[in-house]
């Protein structure tokens, strides 16, 4: 397994001027996230600058063999299925410094 940053943002379905919480399938969404990291799958997940202006964008640290795998996992995202968030990137990212888990540790050899 190997690390990947991946951005994603709102996609075409998002309702401006709604925060991420007030958006239609909100709950689905947190609850689909939560699972993806409970597996180890998304290590760490979180808002970048300019989601304050109501566009949501989003960094994920995801623990995955490849972009294929990221990509497909995603897909099934309500917000993605419903076309609310949308992947922008995925790159592959090494580790230097810090700690994200133990799990994420082990993958760095």
């Amino acid at each position: 397994m190997s690390l990947f940053a991946v951005n994603r943002e709102a996609g075409p379905a998002w309702m401006d001027g709604t925060d991420a919480f007030n958006q239609p399938g909100a709950s689905d969404h947190a609850a689909f996230m939560n699972g993806l990291a409970e597996e180890g799958f998304i290590l760490a997940a979180g808002p970048l600058a300019g989601t304050e202006s109501g566009r949501i964008r989003v960094l994920l640290i995801a623990d995955a063999n490849n972009e294929t795998e990221i990509v497909q996992r995603l897909a099934n995202d309500p917000w993605e299925l419903t076309e609310r968030m949308t992947t922008t990137t995925i790159e592959p990212w090494t580790l230097f410094v810090g700690t994200l888990s133990k799990s994420a540790l082990e993958h760095q050899d």
